[in-house]
Parts: structure tokens; sequence; C-alpha cells
């Protein structure tokens, strides 16, 4: 059994679904229930959630053959340009994704990045070796103290893993990093800055609300919270900006130190959904309808000048 979510359920024709925007990336998932405890994760060992969640995507399961045969004939024929693999933490999870990579790998050379909570540099090749183009290692948290308040364990055994990997499988690591956890916009810009240094990808999440989870409660972050955070990335790892020269006040960014940026960002790209080549990651922090945080698709002209003023930067 492999979980999908619904958008790429529907993309392999397993699953009947209207929607506006179709992943371009089969966002796939094994296992069920982690071990640790994250305060905004569904599938967090002590969540009440869904067991069918993760963020506020369904991911229904399907036979595993049907799932492989489905991603490898829409890698041929163009419809997906990559496979995202989440891997909930368990006993055997290492084992299941190292048998995950051969068994796609064995019907498709499509690329594919695999998320899993892996606890050292030796697992982390074994992954890439396995098939594997990224592997990321998901900070979600801005800095230690809100890591220790959301996720629990060692920072410093975290953030050392990514600087080792960066250091030893250059271009081939990524991270998550989630607004909205209580970080300062300072704390989340001056982490993707030295993320960027790192070659480290860096995908960008909206903290999102889920039943179930401890932070069920809690509100989302602002738009203009967002946009400002989802703008100085795409300066940041475009190499046009840097967080140690933007200005803040309170710890909210101010100026981007860039003059110009307006014509930079004018084409939208900024406001994209972020992370790995080809991941748009249609709805996953977003309600159709919705307030929109990551675009999965090249912004219109109305949306490009309304992003702009929703960064709210005066």
């Amino acid at each position: 059994m492999i979980k999908c979510s619904a958008g790429t359920a529907k993309v392999l024709g397993l699953k009947e679904l209207k929607t506006e925007a179709l992943p371009t990336t089969a966002y796939l998932m094994t296992g069920e229930r982690c071990s640790h405890d994250c305060s905004f994760c569904p599938q967090a060992r002590g969540s009440s959630s869904r067991a069918d969640l993760l963020s506020r995507v369904t991911w229904p399961g399907y036979d595993g053959e049907a799932v492989l045969e489905g991603v490898a004939r829409a890698y041929a024929s163009d419809s997906l340009k990559r496979a995202c693999l989440q891997v909930v933490n368990s006993q055997d999870a290492l084992q299941e994704t190292r048998d995950f990579l051969r068994r796609l790998n064995s019907k498709s050379r499509i690329p594919v990045c695999v998320s899993c909570a892996v606890g050292s540099l030796e697992a982390v090749g074994e992954l890439l070796e396995q098939g594997a183009d990224h592997v990321s290692i998901a900070l979600d948290a801005a800095c230690e103290r809100v890591f220790t308040d959301h996720k629990g364990g060692s920072w410093s055994q975290k953030h050392t893993l990514l600087q080792e990997a960066a250091r030893q499988f250059p271009g081939r690591i990524a991270t998550h990093l989630i607004v909205g956890l209580g970080e300062t916009e300072a704390e989340m810009l001056n982490t993707v800055q030295e993320m960027a240094d790192m070659g480290v990808t860096v995908a960008l999440f909206a903290f999102t609300p889920v039943k179930g989870t401890r932070l069920e409660l809690q509100e989302p972050p602002t738009l203009d919270h967002y946009r400002r955070i989802q703008a100085a990335r795409h300066l940041i790892v475009r190499g046009l900006a840097r967080a140690e020269r933007m200005k803040f006040a309170g710890g909210r960014l101010r100026d981007f130190g860039l003059p110009g940026w307006r014509e930079v960002l004018a084409d939208g790209e900024g406001f994209r959904t972020s992370g790995c080549p080809d991941c748009n990651r249609p709805y996953y922090n977003e309600k159709p309808g919705g307030v929109m945080y990551n675009y999965p698709v090249p912004l219109t002209p109305e949306q490009c000048r309304q992003a702009l003023e929703e960064l709210r930067l005066d």
C-alpha cells in the first residue's frame, strides 16, 4: 500500500477529482502515525487527527504496484516531472524507503526527493545511492527556540547533520521551513540565508492548523507576514539579496536591502511554491478559493500586482 495526495491520485488515474491545478510532482507517503510528536502534524504520535491527513491534504491509500506503474506512465507522458516521498517515521522507515526506491527505479527514472527522518550521513548516502536525487532533512522550525517548543529532540543534532550532509553531498540536500510557528521574520530569514549559503534547497510552507493536532486552534500566519518571508527567500536563493543586509524592526522585515526589488519581483515567480524543481504542491496550505500562500501555477498580471501589495513593507 502506498498513499498518494488526492491530486496525485487524480493524475495517476486512480481518483476522480475536480481541481483548478494538478500537481507536477507525484506526492507519495508511506507509513502511518509517526514516532515523533510535532505539534503541528496530523501524523504525530499524540495527534488525534485522521490517519489519512498530512497538512490539510488527504492521502488515500492504493495498491503499491498500481501507484508505481501510474507514476512511470505519467512521467513517460510528461504529466509528472518528479516524485516526492514522505516517510512517516517508524522503526522500519529507512528499510521501507530503500524498498520503495528500488521498486520505483525498476519502473522509471523519474527524479525522486525523499523526506525521511535520517539520523546519519551514512543513511543519507545510502538513500542517494538507492536512487534518490534529493534527501530532505526537515528543520521545520526557524530556530532552536521554536524547534524546542514544537518538535522536541535536538536542534543541534539536526542542524549539524544538515551541515555535514550539505558539505558531503553538494546540491542534493533539501529542508522544509514552516512560517507561523512563533518565529520572527529575522529568525526565519537568517536560517534561509544559512541554508542557501550551504547549498541546501529550502521549501517554504505556511503553518496550517489541522483538527486533532496540538496547534489546531492556532491561527495560520497573516498573508503579509508570509509574503515578506516568501519574497525575501526568493531574493536570497537567487543571490540578489542577503539577510544581513536587510532591515528589520522588532524582528519584522522593513527593507529587502535591494534597490529595484519591485521590478525583480514583478513577474510573480517569488510567490510560487518553493522547493525542489517542478514541485508545486497545489492546495497543500490552502483551501480552493481561499488565501493563496503558494501559487502552484504562474501568476496572472493581476495576481502579481496583488502579491506585491500584500507585502506591506511600509
